[in-house]
């Protein structure tokens, strides 16, 4: 009989503790001028209706490659009126190659089941996907036809958007990479928030602020 009584007391404590504790305290709002800068010059987007989020990064990247885990799972949480665009960023000569096989990728349908593999092979297992040669046989070990990725990627198409990539990151001013413009007006980087989890939460809040002036509501 003591033994019920202690345990239906321990109960009761148990549950007034749960009902008393705190609600999780709602994120900080993000703060201009150190969680996000507004864009200088905003661009117009690709994604029409849908507030676009654009990425910059580089595949040898080691600082995108670790934020890739995490901005798979967010990606998941993004609402139907957004959009994610990825753009491989081209500072310089030697970030080419790696842009020109994402946009091969992308055009041949094997982005989504490759991009993953791809950052593995240039930060994990250190594979120079830069040299065409060995960019050839690792893409024939993944099951792609190699002649057909080949020359989409030597293709004057391919070259051209990778250049462009280039231009479009020195139009937003973005300096490093991974970075994040949302709807063509704010720019926010983990460099700016310092973790991933608030990276995150500026990000939806950039999303939700986005929405607000699309539809006149600042």
């Amino acid at each position: 009989m003591f033994a019920r009584t202690l345990a239906l007391f321990g109960a009761a404590v148990l549950s007034l503790s749960v009902m008393f504790q705190p609600a999780a305290a709602a994120p900080d709002a993000a703060f201009e001028g150190h969680d996000y800068a507004v864009v200088k010059s905003p661009q117009p987007v690709a994604t029409g209706k849908k507030i676009e989020v654009l990425e910059f990064f580089w595949y040898r990247c080691p600082h995108c490659f670790q934020l890739e885990p995490s901005l798979h799972k967010w990606l998941k949480t993004l609402p139907k009126d957004a959009q994610i665009r990825r753009v491989p960023a081209v500072f310089r000569d030697d970030w080419l190659p790696a842009a020109k096989t994402f946009y091969t990728l992308e055009q041949m349908g094997q982005l989504e089941r490759l991009n993953s593999k791809v950052f593995d092979a240039y930060n994990i297992e250190r594979i120079n996907l830069d040299d065409p040669a060995i960019l050839g046989g690792w893409i024939a070990k993944q099951g792609v036809d190699r002649k057909k990725f080949e020359a989409i990627y030597n293709s004057f198409s391919t070259q051209s958007k990778a250049m462009q990539g280039g231009r479009l990151a020195t139009t937003y001013a973005i300096s490093g990479v991974p970075a994040f413009i949302v709807d063509g007006k704010y720019l926010t980087a983990q460099s700016m928030t310092q973790t991933e989890t608030r990276l995150y939460e500026v990000l939806d809040q950039l999303i939700v602020k986005a929405r607000a002036e699309r539809s006149g509501k600042k």
